[in-house]
Order: structure tokens, then sequence, then C-alpha cells
């Protein structure tokens, strides 16, 4: 990350935005005076760090955060003496609305959205640093957490929640997670039933979230240079045609049907009903699995080859609009919702998998296999590249993956071509 460093720059970005602010926030609440010159001032810090007078907050959040958010702003509100509201609005539309909502004034003070997004969101200028907590959001979150929210050197988020898929699998068909892909291609040999509909595993297979586990595992990769160089990519090399060859081995030895015939339904019946032994997914999953009386185990996704499986995970962080008319309180609000004290609370009301290092250690945690299971996996997963450049890829690699898992096409040359249109569309972009 690129530090805002020096008390000039610091305490004049927020002097600036504090005074500019529609909701007349006093110079003095972004200032602090020192000495007898009236005009010296001292570095903003989260210690010293005010809401402006009279502020007032508007925070986006999902439905299913309202409990905490209620729980949370009331403290808030305690400590600050600042009026918080809460207007539900799901965290993938939030971007999309404050590119109108932010520059008309309309936008909630603080939002929360996946990380992917954090690209077009500051490249639109839509959305302030987190310099004040930067230091102790850096400390205190995990690298991978850290690096989602994180864009071009510059930490934007405060981040508050992980995910990512791992392996669940059912304890009376397979009682012990396997540690490698060769003993589920064994196991299926024996368990699979194409005219009773059972099998070994099953992941979404139309979706390149989980195919991308099987093309970087052995050294494919999307984007250069920790996901920020499109210039640079690794979807047809050596690496990810090895992966794409090992998807063709799993078709004929593991899952022998078509691509459209699995999806998030499907293999969550077929999972259910004791006739899928091992299913890829998130942790969205858990409560559908336990409401349905299966003795379900999940564990980190199997090697390949020897190699740890990496998988694709999402943060979900909350950032401050560049429009807001109290950014010093908005940005209070953002570290007071996603600090230590405030994850391990979401995580009492909801599971939310935490992105503090803390919480994720404390044992609470550890000690639930699930929960631990997901954190490792995590630690061992890419965060989705956040260049608005990645729209250009899933189009293109879906259909690449598609001819390699349906028709058996040559590996390279799908992925070649599927690398190719990917160059044409940023050609088109940029």
């Amino acid at each position: 990350m690129r530090k805002w460093q020096g008390a000039t720059l610091s305490v004049m970005v927020a002097f600036t935005l504090a005074a500019c602010g529609a909701g007349g926030g006093s110079p003095s609440s972004a200032t602090t005076t020192a000495g007898e010159n009236p005009e010296e001032v001292v570095e903003l810090t989260s210690e010293n760090l005010q809401p402006e007078e009279g502020a007032t907050l508007v925070i986006w959040e999902d439905k299913n955060q309202s409990s905490f958010i209620e729980q949370r702003v009331k403290k808030f509100e305690e400590k600050y003496g600042v009026t918080v509201k809460m207007e539900e609005l799901p965290p993938t539309d939030q971007v999309t609305k404050l590119t109108t909502d932010g520059p008309a004034g309309l936008a909630a003070d603080v939002v929360v959205f996946p990380h992917d997004k954090i690209g077009s969101a500051s490249e639109a200028g839509l959305i302030l640093p987190n310099d004040i907590f930067e230091a102790e959001t850096a400390e205190n979150t995990s690298d991978n957490a850290l690096k989602a929210v994180t864009f071009k050197d510059i930490l934007y988020g405060y981040p508050y929640s992980v995910e990512t898929y791992a392996l669940f699998y059912n304890k009376a068909l397979y009682p012990e997670a396997p540690k490698n892909f060769d003993e589920i291609i064994s196991f299926a040999k024996t368990f699979n039933n194409v005219k009773s509909n059972q099998y070994a595993l099953m992941w979404e297979l139309q979706q390149f979230y989980y195919n991308y586990a099987f093309l970087v595992s052995q050294g494919g990769y999307i984007f250069g240079d920790n996901g920020m160089d499109s210039a640079d990519l690794g979807l047809n090399n050596e690496g990810a045609q090895k992966g794409g060859q090992f998807l063709q081995t799993l078709k004929s030895e593991v899952l022998p049907l078509k691509m459209g015939d699995v999806n998030y339904d499907i293999k969550k019946g077929l999972f259910s009903s004791g006739k899928l032994a091992m299913d890829i997914n998130g942790p969205w999953t858990i409560a559908d699995y336990r409401n349905a009386g299966i003795d379900f185990g999940v564990a980190p996704l199997p090697a390949i080859d020897g190699k740890p499986m990496t998988s694709f995970s999402g943060v979900k962080a909350y950032y401050v609009n560049a429009f807001t008319q109290y950014p010093n309180a908005s940005k209070l609000l953002a570290a007071f919702l996603s600090n230590e004290e405030a994850q391990m609370e979401n995580f009492d009301l909801n599971g939310t998998l935490p992105a503090n290092k803390n919480v994720a250690a404390d044992p609470k945690l550890q000690e639930d296999p699930i929960n631990k299971a997901f954190l490792e996996q995590f630690n061992n997963s890419t965060p989705m590249p956040s260049l608005p450049a990645m729209d250009s890829v899933w189009g293109p690699i879906t259909s690449a993956i598609t001819d390699i898992w349906d028709t058996d096409k040559d590996v390279k040359a799908s992925l070649d071509n599927a690398v190719k249109q990917i160059q044409e569309s940023l050609a088109t972009v940029q």
C-alpha cells in the first residue's frame, strides 16, 4: 500500500473535505490548533478524529445485516452523538447507484459492496481512501482481505467479512475429507451411478468462479502483477493448459455430465438426498445442508498433483462516499462497523467470517471445524481481480471451458481463442 504520509497533506485533505461539505461541518472538526500560532495544525489520526458538528449519516447495507447494523449503530450514536440511518440495498447494486446518486448528493455516506467493484468505483472517483485508519486496518486485517480492498496501492476499504468456497462432504458416504483428487477419482469408480443420478463430486460447472481453481492451481492466472496488469494474461499458459486437461479428466472419470446439467439447485438436491458425496460450495449453503439433516464436514479443497488448490475469494468492506458532506463522521462509522469488536459481534449474530486476524484466530471460530476450514481455504485463495478489465474475461473464458468440457476440444486452442477474445475486447475499451 502507498502510505498517505505527511501532516500537511493529511490535514489539508481532511480540512478541505470537511469545509466544503454542504452540511456545514466546521473547520475545527477536521483540524486541531496548537501553540501560539492559530494556523498551526496537527495531523488527524484515529485517536483525535472527531465527527463534524451536526453530522447525520446514512448507510446502505444488505437486509441480512440489519440486526448487526442496528446493534452497532446504537453504540456509535452513544459514543459520537451522530445519528445514523440504514437504508436496505443489496451490495451488488451499490456501485451502480452510487455512480448516479453520489454526485447528485443523494447517496449514502457509507456504502458496502464486493471488493471486485473497487476498481470501477475508484476510477470514477466515487470513494475516499481509508487514510486515517490505514495503519490499524493494515495491522489487523488478513493479507488476502487487505489486498482485496486495495487498488493501485491505495487502501480504500474497511473490510469486515470474507468468503470463498471449500469442499463439503457427506460423512455417511465419505467419512474423512479427501486430501487430493486422486482419492476422489478412485472413489468415483465405485460410487458413481449415472442411471441413479449418483456422483462422487459436483460444483457449478457453468461458473468460472469455481472453474478458476482448476486453471490456476498449476500455474495459470488471469492478470499479471497480482491481478493488476491486464496486458499480461495467463489464462492460456502452460499451467492453465494443465488445468484444462485435468478438467477433461474429471469429466471422463468423475462427472460425466454436460455443463448445463449441473447447477446450484441440482447439486444441492442431490447432496441433501444422499446421492452426491462431495460438493464444492460456499458458506451460504451451510444452513440448507444442516436443515436437510445431513451429517457433513467441510475441508479445504483437495490438492491437484501435490499442489494446493487455490480458490477465488470475495471480501466485503465499507467504503466512504467521496461526495459525503461528513467525511470525518463517515470514516469513523466505517471503522466502527469493521473493527475487531464489531467483527466478533457480526460473527455472533450472523456467522459472518471475519477479515480481522484476531477474530479469525479466536477459539470460538477455530474450534468450529467448518469455520476453520473456510478460513484456511481463504488464506489459500486469490481475491477476484478488481480491475474493470475483468468484465472482458468472464464471457470468453466461460465459453472456452464449455468447449473443453462439453465437446472435448483441444485445451490449448480453446484457451488461446479465449485470450484472443479478451485482448480484442480490452483493446476496444482502453
